[in-house]
């Protein structure tokens, strides 16, 4: 088994590795970016992400897509851990935890102080992988997210968003 890091000519291998992580994930409809976005997104002037490569016996498995981010308590960055895909023919063969493992080793060499991601919260065995990973499940925080015409709404400051306070929230966006 090999990591590498992913080079421009693994842009179609990685967005192919996205299709098939968006049908895993049972969203196949919600891939809308481009194999030449993603490109710019990696391999362009300002990059946004970085990836790197999962081979077994020379073949391309898998992938992990990271980005930097910053921890304002701490003052120091982190490694946001956007999608880890291995195709499931290949799961058993510890092809994701080298893939996780060496974002850590990444992390800790930059000097970054956390690796974070996201699970579904159905998708057990990816939870009980992290789980054996030894990473924790952050239950207090709820993750959130403006997209689309309500973030435009709200970038246009013609609109608060999703105008509903969820239940047990009685505060507005103007109140922060």
């Amino acid at each position: 088994m090999k990591i590498r890091p992913a080079r421009e000519d693994d842009v179609e291998l990685i967005f192919s590795l996205i299709v098939e992580l968006a049908e895993y994930e049972r969203e196949p409809d919600a891939v809308t970016g481009t194999p030449q976005m993603l490109s710019a997104a990696l391999f362009g002037e300002k990059p946004a992400a970085e990836a790197v490569i999962g081979e077994v016996d020379g073949e391309a498995v898998g992938f992990a897509l990271y980005h930097r981010t910053f921890s304002t308590w701490e003052c120091n960055e982190g490694l946001w851990l956007e999608d880890l895909y291995v195709r499931p023919e290949h799961r058993r063969a510890r092809v994701g935890e080298a893939l996780v493992r060496h974002l850590a080793a990444v992390a800790v060499r930059r000097g970054y102080t956390r690796l974070e991601w996201a699970a579904l919260e159905w998708n057990d065995p990816a939870l009980r992988f992290y789980e054996k990973l030894g990473a924790q499940v952050m239950e207090r925080w709820l993750m959130h997210r403006l997209e689309g015409a309500g973030l435009r709404s709200l970038a246009a400051g013609t609109g608060s968003g999703n105008r509903e306070a969820p239940p047990g929230r009685g505060f507005s966006v103007a109140d922060l």
